[in-house]
Order: structure tokens, then sequence, then C-alpha cells
């Protein structure tokens, strides 16, 4: 995977840091680690030997007991505090330079220590920050680098996960360098012909009268230069740092950025002094134009583009809220693949590298600061809103802007519930803050649109258990829907083309809408005028459960191990022009529903095999995008049924009290007669193996930070999986990995990740391995009672 200059991976080529201006060095790894809270633990001089050993991203809660007296919220995970400890030698060419500790986010709280001083601290932990430790070092002999993690808050109310769950990274510069998040890199015009590059470079450090060049290079997506700009940097500057806008870079043809096409650019930026470069950063860019209108919705480089999008937390399963490449890497593939084409990132910023890989592989980013502007209540940050706001919005705009998947920045969510929660107390629901933060997030950013998530309200705030909440009369747009430039609607979509009688001239996007409506959400939108929407929770996550045993939300479309359910094709029906057919059985335990944030929400319980009761009849969708279906069991047909028309049953077609035959259920999807997709679902044998399917087999990197998935099912003698097979895996890992985490998709269960064994849930297990520093094979045994075993070689490199 392609990586920002910036932040290579430093595998001990120490010479590199007295040959390059500026490096950057992964600080990963090992670490030591406690799960205990006392501030002795900060002393440089503190034997951690009997502390745990371990590699970051690491996330300290996910791994504890769930308990069901602990907050459902917070994913039946109790708060906690827990110490890192890492001991480093400095470099003799180091001297003279800036040395600085790069953190990409602390869950929740951070306060870091170098050599017993404090530097820095984390007040909003999904931000990051650098710390200057240059003055502290010691060069004779051991340097100690101390972070405590603190997710003792109450303002969640989701699993936030908590510790060093990002990236560290020891940066070394020289004082005249490009600052923090320094380069700002946009495209004002763009034709077929020719692309305007727009560079801002931000300096710091430099306050002589000495010439310092700024020289640019651009290179294409296939590494060939393709322009490039040179000019003098401002002088006699008494700001700390001074912001140098750049010549205009012709780019000629360019290749544009799409979610078809993710073509990246490389800016590359020297600093040159004497003749001598004293700083060097690139970063990536796509060139692409962003258009909204209430005309059109969205336009992406003149296109119409409907957002087919999905509302996550930013755990990924098994790891917690540890941010994995990898993990982040394989929730996109799956998206893209079920015909997803947006995130929005609910409600707070992610890791840089999830960014990273959204520029990487197409998809469209709707990029969330805050769930709630409040000093008080769903507040996170270590101090009050009111006081630290200016700071957020100025290190996430900065970091986000050149990453070409960011469509729209997002300030919030869910405003005009309670006036408290609308940030400054200007009695108008939040129009004056959301315009207060609009003018600083311009200042740094002018070339996207601004929104919030609006929750399900009316005007005033009339919600839906107040009196006449339905009458036509009160079904009028919140306040705040007018004063932002993209109306971003929570859920109520049947309301928005009266919400536009009112406002014409809103755009509006549906930011969260229920999966408990299935495609409703999708078909009340007008496609052509409208932006798009974003499921809420397509995918399950921590937290957010409405009860024990329940983990979190599960009401989505895919399991949190990636595993689609059956409405997953369902969505992909009118997310993708692939024609399909699925079926999908209604189980006995019919699912459940429930009022939630003024909403219903809930699913039917449903799945696609065919091992069943004798003598029973089952109930049973076949979800298609084709005119017709025809059910056939063992080759006798049910029936033909038309598509749906109606929006609330269309592409669900129904099959009531199918009686149960041990073979085979077959669907034929039909347009105009001619088939066009077909699903055969088998009746299975008893499981008597174990059948391992390896994710990125090949393709495994010895850095110490990529992930190997390894599936395992329960198959019977012809090789079919067996999805109603229980009993206890177990994992042996031998080799250039280790075993990270196991899981099976089962939300109820009460077990843990962080050890060799699981039940089998559905039939299907999981392994995740993490590999070693260093190429090497790797053996992994799986094993069943009962069943043959399972044993397969691979290696990284």
């Amino acid at each position: 995977m392609v990586k920002k200059i910036l932040s290579f991976y430093f595998l001990g080529m120490s010479l590199l840091f007295a040959q390059q201006p500026r490096e950057s060095k992964l600080f990963n790894f090992d670490w030591k680690f406690i799960q205990e809270d006392n501030e002795e633990f900060a002393k440089a001089n503190y034997n951690d030997a009997n502390w745990q050993s371990l590699n970051i991203p690491h996330d300290m809660q996910i791994n504890m007991p769930w308990d069901k007296n602990a907050k459902a919220g917070r994913g039946f995970k109790l708060n906690t505090v827990g110490w890192y400890r890492k001991t480093f030698k400095t470099q003799a060419d180091w001297k003279g330079k800036q040395v600085l500790l790069d953190f990409d986010g602390i869950a929740i709280h951070g306060d870091v220590w170098v050599n017993g001083k404090k530097v820095g601290e984390a007040d909003y932990g999904y931000l990051g920050f650098e710390s200057d430790i240059s003055e502290l070092l010691n060069y004779e002999g051991d340097n100690v680098v101390v972070v405590r993690a603190d997710c003792n808050t109450s303002g969640s109310r989701w699993y936030t996960g908590a510790g060093l769950y990002r990236d560290v990274h020891l940066v070394v510069r020289n004082k005249i360098s490009v600052a923090r998040h320094g380069l700002s890199i946009s495209t004002p015009e763009i034709t077929a012909q020719n692309a305007k590059v727009a560079i801002q470079v931000e300096i710091q450090g430099f306050h002589t009268e000495e010439d310092l060049t700024i020289k640019t290079e651009i290179f294409a997506p296939n590494g060939e230069k393709v322009g490039g700009s040179e000019m003098l940097a401002f002088k006699r500057t008494r700001k700390q740092t001074q912001e140098n806008q750049l010549p205009l870079i012709n780019i000629s043809k360019p290749e544009l950025w799409s979610c078809e096409n993710p073509n990246l650019y490389r800016a590359e930026v020297s600093l040159v002094l004497n003749g001598k470069i004293v700083d060097k950063v690139s970063d990536r860019f796509g060139i692409r134009t962003l258009e909204f209108s209430p005309e059109f919705g969205f336009k992406l480089n003149g296109k119409k583009v409907f957002l087919k999008g999905n509302n996550t937390h930013h755990d990924l399963g098994a790891l917690g809220a540890a941010a994995f490449e990898t993990a982040m890497a394989r929730q996109f593939d799956v998206m893209k693949q079920f015909g997803f084409n947006c995130i929005r990132a609910a409600h707070n910023p992610y890791s840089e590298a999830f960014y990273d890989l959204a520029d990487e592989k197409g998809i469209l980013i709707v990029d969330e600061l805050y769930d709630k502007w409040s000093n008080k209540d769903y507040w996170i940050g270590r101090y009050p809103w009111t006081d630290s706001w200016y700071k957020h919005i100025t290190e996430w705009i900065k970091r986000d802007r050149n990453h070409p998947s960011v469509i729209l920045w997002s300030y919030g969510n869910e405003f005009q519930m309670r006036e408290d929660l609308a940030g400054f107390p200007t009695s108008d629901w939040g129009v004056t803050s959301y315009k207060i933060l609009d003018i600083l997030a311009k200042r740094y950013d002018p070339t996207r649109k601004s929104t919030v998530g609006l929750y399900p309200s009316r005007a005033n705030a009339l919600k839906r258990r107040d009196k006449g909440f339905d009458d036509v009369e009160n079904i009028v747009p919140p306040e705040l829907a007018s004063a932002t430039e993209i109306t971003s609607f929570n859920y109520q979509s049947h309301n928005y083309n009266q919400y536009l009688k009112h406002k014409p001239n809103m755009i509006v996007f549906q930011s969260e809408a229920t999966t408990n409506d299935l495609l409703k959400p999708y078909f009340d939108m007008n496609y052509d005028k409208m932006v798009g929407l974003a499921y809420w929770g397509a995918i399950e996550y921590w937290g957010e459960s409405n009860g024990w045993p329940k983990k979190g939300w599960n009401y989505s479309f895919f399991d949190h191990t990636l595993n689609p359910l059956p409405e997953a094709y369902l969505i992909k029906s009118v997310f993708s022009e692939t024609p399909l057919v699925q079926i999908a059985v209604l189980e006995e335990n019919q699912g459940e529903q429930e009022i939630w944030n003024d909403i219903a929400v809930g699913k039917k319980v449903t799945s696609a095999h065919w091992n069943r009761e004798p003598g029973k009849a089952y109930n049973i969708f076949t979800y298609t995008n084709a005119e017709e279906v025809e059910l056939l069991v063992n080759g006798k047909s049910i029936g033909i049924q038309k598509n749906p028309t109606d929006v609330k049953s269309k592409n669900i077609i129904a099959w009531k009290a199918v009686p149960y035959e041990a073979g085979k259920i077959e669907a034929v999807a039909r347009n105009k007669g001619k088939e066009v997709a077909r699903q055969v679902i088998e009746t299975t044998g008893k499981a008597v193996a174990l059948q391992l399917e390896v994710e990125n087999n090949g393709d495994w990197k010895a850095d110490g930070m990529d992930l190997q998935y390894v599936k395992v099912y329960a198959v019977d003698a012809k090789g079919l999986k067996v999805p109603t097979t229980t009993g206890e895996v177990t994992f042996k890992i031998e080799g250039a990995a280790t075993l990270l985490a196991v899981d099976n998709g089962d939300h109820y269960s009460n077990e843990l990740f962080n050890i060799n064994k699981r039940q089998l849930h559905n039939g299907f297990a999981q392994a995740i391995l993490r590999s070693k520093q260093g190429t090497g094979k790797v053996k992994l045994k799986v094993n069943v009672e009962g069943l043959k075993s399972k044993q397969i070689n691979l290696g990284t490199k």
C-alpha cells in the first residue's frame, strides 16, 4: 500500500537520518504496558521490567472482560486507565535539530512525558498532536517516553476504545522546516487539457535575510514528473509560521480522481538554503471538481454521483479501536464490492491512514468533527468545548484538506434536539455557532462545502413524541437546515419533499438512513436532485447496545467480521447495476424493533442456508433487481413473482410457507423472460473437516504492521460449508507472525478475542494474524474436536 512519504517505515537504517533533511520513524514497536494508574509510572527511572510487552496500535479496552453492569452504550466495557513506556536511544546527528513525537491520537485523553517531564497531551483523542522533545534528550544513555491514556469520560455514548490506538512517529527535522500539516494543495481550474495546481507552504523557523528557495515538483500517478515551480520564501516575518502561496503549476491532460479511477498525484516540496536542502516533504492529492446544487445534488468531475453510503464508528471488530490499515482496507473493499461509494465518518475524525486508504480506493468521505457542541453532555473533550473548538478545527482541516476523497466537512451531529447542545448560547439553534465554525474552517480550506447532521425533528425542535409531529402544518425543516451549505437530515426521508416546499433551495443529503426500512430511504429520495444517503450502522459495531448480552449495534447488513447478511445483497441490488438474486430464509426468531433516538430501528433475522427442520414450512424472501423471480425446490417450481413497484417492498419478493424438502432451493431471476441471475442453496451433510480461506495470500508484508485474515469453515464430505456446526476452535501459530485476535461474528458472545480459542458461530470462525518484523514462514494449525484438523503454511515478505 502506498504511504505518504512523510511517514514511511524506518527499519534500523540509522544512516538515513544523516543523509535526509527530514525523517519519520514509526515508533510503534517495543512498548511496555500496564493497566493500572499510578503517578509514579511517569518517572524516568521507574522499573517497568514486569510490565506487558506489546506493539501498537493497541486498544486496552477490547480484551477487558465483558461486564453486564458496565454501560451498554460503551459496549459493556468498564472505563479504564493505562500507562505505556518506551525506552529508546538517540543519534548524534539529531543534535541541533528538532526532534518531535507525533501522535495520531490517544483514546480518549492522553498525557505524555519524556525523561520525567511532561511534554504534551491529547485533549480530544480523535485528533493528533506533536511534542518537541529536542531539549530533553539524553545523548549519553537511555531516553524514556511515557504515556498515560484515560477513557474515564461519561461524554461518549458509543464504544471509543482506549490507549495508544493509532500510530506514533518520531520525527527529526531542521529548525527551518515545513510546519505541521503545512502543505495545502488544491486544483482551482480544471479542463480536459489542463489543470492548475495551487500549493501553499507554511514555513516555520525562518527569520533571517538569507534567500530560502521553495522548490516544488509534481509527479503523475505513474511516477513521472509533470510540473514544478520555484520561488523565494517571504522574509521579515514576525509570525511563528509564514504561509507562502506558490505560483500556479500547470498539469497537461490531467488524470482525474474519481471513485472508478482514483488517480493520485504527488507534490514534493523542498526548502533550499545556501544550496542545501534543509527540509523536504511530500503529500498526495487528486485532481477533481466538486459541485453541489439543489438542481442536481452532487457532481464529481461534472458527472452526477449519488452518495450510496454507510455511517460507521471507528472500531474494527475483534481489534476494537486499534487502527490497523489492513483492517480498514478490507472494510473499504467490502463496501465497494456491494456498491457503496461513501462513508460518513461518524462522529469524529478517524486515523490518518483511513483517509489515505479512501484516496487509494475511491471512497467518498463526509468528514465529521464532533457529536454535539456542548460543554457537558455528550462531550468527551478534556476542556470545555467553547474553550477548545478552534484548536480542533485547525488541526482537523489542515490534516485532511489534501485528501481528494474528502468531499464535505461536517461539524457535528444530531442538532436541534436540545438548545444546550448547540454551541454558543445565542438562542438560534446553533445557527451562529455553525457560522463561526465555518469561518474558521474556510480560513484553511475554502474549497469544500460544509454541513451538520440534524436530529430527526422539526422546526423549533418538535420531536416524534410531541403532539402534532406528523401534522402537515408542522412538517417544517429545522431552523439550522436553512443555514448550512448542505442540509443533512438524519432519517425522516418521507418528509423531504414537504420540507422543500418551505425551503426549495436546500441541497439535501440523508446523513443517516435506518437499516430497518431497508430500501425505502433510498427510494424516498429524488435521485436526480438530492445528494444521496448513508445508512446508519450498516456494519455492526461495539457499543450502543439495547441490552445485555448484545455487545453493540447489530441492526446491520454486515456482521462485525464483515460477513454479509442476506440484506447486504438487497442493498447491492440498488447500489450496483449488476443483476442479482439472493435467497433469505426468515428465522423463527423474527427479530425485533424499537424506538431509538425517535426512530424505529430493528431488523428481521434471516439466513441463507437450507439445513432446516423436516415437516416445517418457511417464509422466504428473494432480493433482486430483476423484473421477476422463479423459486424452485428440488427442481419443482413454487411459482413466478414480479418485482414489486411499491417503495416499501421494491426488490423484495415474499414467498410464504414454502415446505422444506432436503436438497436444493434455487431462485432464478429474469428480465424479459431471459435469465440474468441465479442462486442455489443446497442442504449439506454432516461436517467432517475444516476449510481455511486466506484473504491476502502472497501479499503479506513483513513490516510488523500488516495483518492476515484467515477464515475457518466447517465443511461436509462434498466441501459444502455447514453453517449449523458448533464446537470450539483452537488455533496454534508458529513462525514470523503472532495471533492477534480470534473471532466468529457473534455479537452476543462473552468470549474475548486475545486468546487462541473460539466457538464456531454459524459454522464459522476467524483468525487475525499480525506479521513480525522480518520475513519468514508462518504455520497456522486449526483444530475442532471431531473434525479433521487443518494446517496452512504462509509467509511474510
